[in-house]
């Protein structure tokens, strides 16, 4: 694995989300493993260890994009259970969604997220979007 692969975990709920996640990737060439959870609880439980055994998304370089409204466990509750666990704390986060809520920008913020974007409306500028956060993620030092 190159050193500056990043193990991605994608915390999203909708289908359609999800898979122009998976498009823009392709379209931009980002090869790095892409893992998916659905909500909080099982994002969480892919990030610990479980009984032993290692986390199904590595340790090494993770990067988590992050969804805020999502059932069973949304995204600010994930970042409060993140944020109050010693062995995940330091994991980046990347807010993605389409609240425009001030609260929620700010309580995601204060949770110390490495950035907050709202879901572009077209395809392109998911595409854009993707490219960008692929040269940052690139040639960022993460833990």
């Amino acid at each position: 694995m190159s050193e500056r692969t990043i193990n991605i975990l994608l915390v999203e709920d909708d289908e359609v989300d999800v898979m122009n996640v998976k498009r823009a990737f392709k379209k931009v060439n980002i090869n790095n493993p892409l893992y998916l959870a659905t909500n909080g609880i099982e994002a969480l439980s892919m990030l610990r260890d479980n009984k032993g055994q290692p986390p199904e998304v590595p340790l090494e370089r993770r990067l988590v994009l992050l969804d805020l409204n999502m059932p069973k466990m949304g995204g600010i509750e994930f970042l409060q259970e993140l944020r109050s666990d010693a062995q995940l704390r330091a994991t980046p986060v990347v807010v993605m969604t389409t609240s425009n809520q001030d609260k929620d920008r700010v309580e995601a913020y204060n949770l110390n997220v490495a950035g907050y974007i709202l879901k572009p409306v077209t395809f392109n500028n998911f595409i854009e979007l993707m490219a960008t956060l692929n040269k940052y993620w690139t040639l960022c030092e993460m833990p």
